[in-house]
């Protein structure tokens, strides 16, 4: 986490040079982008990301708005970041280097490489890996952070979900998806009846740019208020049900690349782009039964102990020296300790990445090799697997999700704003001294 410290050695640095006598050679410092609470963001790491962007829009052949629009977008996500990041550090929320490196793992295999390869890939795109990996550890700090502070706001009742799958049941379409862009043209506080106003023509002129064949992403990072706005505005693939409720009424039925709005919403002016259209239909789901065993590594147990301690009982259990429910009871941290390290029968998908992979490798009656998650090191025992009708159980939790996330975009939204009030927020102009 950035501090006072580095803005200190920024200054103390600058004040050093200008005792350097005038024949010295003139060295470029660091400079504060932006001021934040106790923390900077420093005009180096704008650079760095403003770089990735180009770099990324380029290989994809994607057009980018104005330097200037560019940087305002960027300055802002890194305010965002550090706010979020000052959270985490006083909530005390902390990813270890076994955990990121989890992640990486499994990042690398979403696209069928090894973490090695999925490195000399980052390196080859001419980015430091090193600066990649952090920058992993903090959206997945950011992430734990945003989880904790939205999430206790929302609330969905047992009758929110029962009404909502009665309306999913009475649809004909509730197996198509669309993959939606997002422009917000955002109020700024407590909004006059001129700013609102002037926001709506603002919209207007977005929505008529649209129309003249402007490219949706461009126009998304140089003029998007919302958190999509560095992803060309893309909010990703999401059911009827799942959007808010103003965007479902105007894009259920719509065809590929209609335009929808200006919406005007309690933030401001919403532009949707219907960028694709998908159907789904899941009716049947392989379940698993498993147990484990769980060691979270501390102060006293270290990574490399609690693997080793694991290797110790997996070596018992084949040689027939001790039973696995006895282990998990006496050894076995969480709440599954008591069942004997029982899991039940569930579906995969809904354990931690590294959880499920492990099963995914195993024969029924199989022990795993000890292997890292992000809760600590485990050893697992595959029991059983089914293929289960689990079509009443994915619509609850199906409906529980949507609803959900319809609540989080929106609380999302407002926590960061919350957030940022009361925060000192400092902007550095390029020009000031």
């Amino acid at each position: 986490m950035k501090n006072t410290l580095i803005a200190l050695t920024v200054v103390a640095s600058s004040f050093i040079s200008a005792l350097t006598p005038i024949q010295a050679k003139e060295i470029k410092l660091d400079s504060v982008a932006a001021i934040v609470n106790k923390g900077v963001v420093l005009n180096s790491e704008v650079s760095t990301l403003i770089d990735t962007i180009k770099l990324q829009a380029a290989q994809n052949n994607q057009s980018l708005p104005s330097d200037k629009a560019l940087r305002t977008q960027v300055l802002d996500k890194l305010i965002n970041t550090e706010l979020i990041l000052q959270l985490g550090e006083r909530m005390g929320v902390q990813i270890s280097d076994a955990q990121l490196d989890q992640t990486l793992t499994n990042m690398a295999k979403e696209n069928n490489l090894t973490l090695e390869q999925f490195r000399e890939g980052i390196v080859n795109s001419s980015m430091n890996y090193e600066a990649y990996r952090e920058n992993v550890r903090n959206e997945i700090i950011s992430g734990e952070v945003k989880r904790a502070g939205v999430g206790r706001r929302i609330y969905v009742s047992p009758q929110e979900i029962a009404n909502l799958i009665n309306v999913m049941k009475e649809q004909t379409n509730n197996n198509v998806e669309y993959r939606l862009g997002h422009i917000l043209i955002a109020f700024p506080a407590d909004p006059t009846q001129e700013q609102i106003k002037a926001e709506k023509s603002r919209a207007d002129k977005v929505i008529e740019l649209l129309n003249n064949g402007s490219d949706f992403t461009k126009l998304a990072i140089a003029s998007s208020g919302d958190s999509t706005a560095l992803d060309g505005g893309d909010m990703g693939w999401k059911g009827i049900n799942e959007m808010p409720t103003l965007f479902s009424e105007l894009v259920d039925g719509k065809s590929k690349d209609a335009i929808v709005g200006p919406i005007r919403t309690g933030l401001g002016f919403s532009i949707i782009k219907i960028l694709d259209i998908r159907g789904r239909e899941v009716v049947e789901v392989e379940e698993v039964k498993a147990r484990h065993i769980l060691i979270e590594p501390s102060v006293i147990m270290s990574e490399a102990k609690a693997e080793s301690t694991l290797q110790g009982f997996l070596d018992d259990l084949k040689a027939g020296k001790a039973d696995f429910a006895e282990l998990a009871k006496e050894h076995s941290d969480g709440p599954t300790s008591s069942r004997g390290g029982d899991l039940g029968w569930a579906d995969p998908s809904s354990y931690d990445p590294a959880f499920s992979d492990a099963l995914a490798a195993l024969k029924v009656d199989e022990y795993s090799k000890p292997f890292r998650s992000s809760f600590g090191w485990h050893i697992t025992q595959l029991t059983g697997r089914r293929i289960q009708d689990a079509t009443e159980q994915m619509n609850t939790r199906k409906a529980h999700n949507m609803l959900y996330n319809r609540k989080f975009g929106m609380e999302s939204a407002r926590w960061m704003k919350e957030t940022r009030d009361e925060a000192y927020i400092e902007v550095i102009e390029q020009g000031d001294k």
